[in-house]
């Protein structure tokens, strides 16, 4: 199977779970509305331990590969702000300092842009961001409202303001390329 069509498979498979994500939580109708989706502390540290290793592991890639200089810029700030995130979920969650793990999809997608051409890496870095933006902000959202530890729903609601950003500026550049 050729680069750019496992390029598109990803991109699918992620934009399909994200919206599968996004969709479980939305109620049937107002009459049979079901109690909003809640996130375990375990579960919530997980996915935002590897979603941040992605983030910071994949704009490496694109700071050293992407051409374009808002690319190159947006992957330098989201280093630097997954870095900060990374270590405020640790104090905030009293994590030790073993390494991050990747979850397998996380590994795949880094996969995938690393076997990226040169002409494959940026659309494909940029469709990874925003799907990741969209899940992380949704995530967040909704540990932030009914997480079960305090200290880690203070750490979301402190941190959702910046991922909305970072939504917003990965969707800036969507729309310039």
């Amino acid at each position: 199977m050729n680069r750019t069509l496992k390029a598109a498979l990803m991109s699918v498979a992620i934009f399909s779970a994200s919206a599968s994500y996004s969709m479980a939580k939305m109620p049937a109708s107002a009459d049979t509305a079901a109690p909003a989706m809640s996130v375990d502390k375990a579960s919530f540290v997980k996915v935002v331990t590897s979603s941040n290793e992605f983030e910071i592991e994949s704009s490496k890639l694109a700071a050293q590969k992407a051409k374009d200089a808002d690319v190159k810029d947006f992957a330098k700030k989201m280093i630097s702000d997954h870095t900060a995130a990374a270590e405020g979920l640790k104090k905030a969650a009293r994590l030790g300092d073993g390494a991050p793990v990747l979850s397998p999809k996380h590994a795949a997608m880094l996969e995938l842009l690393k076997g990226a051409t040169d002409q494959e890496f940026e659309p494909l870095y940029i469709d990874m961001q925003t799907s990741a933006h969209m899940e992380a902000v949704t995530l967040f959202a909704t540990y932030a409202k009914g997480g079960d530890d305090a200290a880690v729903k203070a750490f979301a609601k402190k941190t959702l303001p910046k991922l909305e950003m970072h939504k917003m500026h990965v969707l800036g550049l969507v729309a310039a390329h």
